[in-house]
């Protein structure tokens, strides 16, 4: 949320050490999204309604910029983990970094959920509509997804309505949800009780039993609190996700300040435990993004924030680069291990892009990348780029789009992200991410930009229609000793029409 000149940034922290457990709202505060200052815990267990957990949540800020906090508090050990709904206020409105904050005695606002008391959690930010505020929070029951909805007309009395917002068979529990309006008329972001014709609603859940994510653009009927999907949106595990890699348990917020909707997204470990203890951290914030609703009105379309971009160091620019088939070019001047890249390929046809397989049609685009990789020969792909890679290529980390062509000659554009060759370390997580671009492809052109950052590759394709992020630890490729390439493993000859780079300064952490 952003009080009194500051973005604060509130996230589920263990004290004691790089595993889970003792979990406290860690706070930091920050003027720019980047630079950030790392504050004392905003909310730690210390009432019987929250003694043995304090989970996520959100904030809201109320009339009058009285911030808000709801969370999940556990009033019970294991085995039932049963679980309440809690607000905590600030102590003192006047301090723009609301160091401390109030649990006020008459929580719980909701109490505990007796259909599946272990299964109720994660409260929304609330908004205004008809006189009531509103919030979701997620659960399930018999492996039914639900968004359970809670109106008040003082925020601390609420009454659950006679049902859920939104529910779906067969897609487990529902954990930080987030609902909230977009229109595709415009960039902007829109407050979360904004409503009006045109308006459209989003609904995003994260499944515990698969770990990611996956949203639905729809209508939301204010009158009678339902929310319907749209008809080009899946609503189940293969509909569309903000990140199709290491990326989880995702919140967004209206930035008053520049009007936009900003993405926040975790990204999990693809390192062991025992390695988490040795380093000593685990988990990592990835860089903020800006969110809308493409003017299709079929998907968002995420890019990282522009603050970002105060940290780009030295640069590159490549142009009209040919990268004929077996060809890679390596991209030097800047720090590989810490970079910025933003690319555009182009290729004069597009009649050798590979037939689509028939027997893929039931597979996820992650087994198509999995099964396909980036050194098999193509037609159109694969081409793209070499992350963090050492000399040798003995690791890399390669981000790519091999093009097909469907049986209906429409073409079908892949994005991977692989990680199999990125370590020589054994023991890690190693997938191969991957999603489907919907992309115009008339003008022979498709733009990559990924954000390379020692352990971690965040990448936007097709100017962020479809984002991959990959979490890697090489064992060579690593500091000085990564490198940075374009290639080409397809037939068709592939052009670098544009690519700048620059090496990317760390930001600040401040105390």
């Amino acid at each position: 949320m952003f009080y009194k000149g500051y973005y604060h940034l509130f996230y589920q922290y263990n004290p004691k050490g790089s595993v889970w457990g003792n979990i406290v709202w860690a706070h930091s505060v920050s003027k720019d999204l980047i630079n950030w200052i790392a504050l004392e815990p905003a909310i730690f267990p210390s009432k019987p309604f929250d003694q043995y957990g304090c989970w996520s949540g959100s904030a809201t800020i109320l009339p009058g910029n009285k911030p808000v906090i709801l969370y999940t508090g556990i009033v019970s050990p294991d085995p039932e983990n049963a679980q309440v709904q809690n607000y905590a206020v600030p102590a003192n409105y006047s301090d723009p970094f609301l160091r401390e904050w109030v649990k006020p005695d008459n929580n719980p606002l909701v109490g505990v959920h007796t259909e599946n008391p272990s299964a109720f959690r994660d409260p929304t930010t609330a908004w205004f509509d008809g006189g009531h505020w509103k919030m979701l929070v997620g659960s399930s029951r018999k492996h039914r997804g639900i968004a359970y909805l809670y109106r008040s007309k003082d925020f601390k009395k609420w009454k659950r309505s006679p049902h859920p917002l939104h529910t779906k068979a067969e897609t487990g529990m529902w954990e930080c949800p987030d609902f909230y309006p977009v229109t595709p008329r415009s960039e902007d972001g829109l407050d979360n009780s904004k409503m009006g014709r045109g308006i459209k609603h989003v609904l995003k859940v994260s499944l515990n039993s698969t770990r990611y994510e996956y949203y639905t653009i729809g209508r939301y009927n204010r009158v009678r609190d339902f929310y319907v999907p749209d008809n080009t949106s899946v609503d189940g595990w293969a509909g569309l996700r903000y990140d199709y890699g290491n990326f989880y348990a995702s919140k967004t917020f209206y930035d008053p300040i520049k009007k936009r909707r900003i993405l926040w997204g975790w990204a999990n470990e693809s390192d062991s435990q025992i390695d988490d203890v040795q380093k000593g951290w685990a988990g990592i914030q990835l860089i903020p993004r800006r969110i809308w609703l493409d003017p299709s009105g079929r998907q968002l379309v995420q890019w990282p924030i522009e603050e970002v971009e105060g940290l780009r160091g030295s640069e590159l620019h490549m142009r009209n680069q040919k990268l004929d088939m077996g060809v890679h070019v390596e991209v030097t001047g800047i720090t590989a291990a810490q970079a910025d890249v933003d690319v555009t390929f182009s290729f004069k046809s597009l009649e050798k892009a590979k037939s689509f397989d028939p027997e893929w049609k039931n597979l996820d685009a992650q087994d198509v990348c999995d099964s396909m990789g980036s050194t098999i020969q193509g037609g159109l792909g694969p081409f793209g780029l070499l992350t963090l890679a050492s000399k040798d290529l003995e690791e890399y980390t390669p981000v790519f789009f091999r093009i097909f062509k469907a049986e209906d000659q429409k073409l079908k554009v892949l994005m991977c992200s692989d990680a199999k060759r990125s370590s020589l370390a054994e023991g890690l997580y190693k997938p191969s991410f991957a999603g489907f671009v919907d992309v115009d492809l008339s003008d022979k052109k498709i733009s990559l930009r990924s954000l390379i950052d020692n352990s971690v590759v965040e990448s936007f394709g097709a100017q962020g229609k479809t984002c991959i992020s990959s979490r890697v630890y090489p064992t060579l490729a690593i500091y000085n000793n990564a490198h940075l390439f374009v290639f080409n493993n397809g037939t068709e000859p592939i052009t670098v029409d544009s690519l700048d780079a620059w090496s990317m300064n760390s930001p600040s952490e401040m105390n």
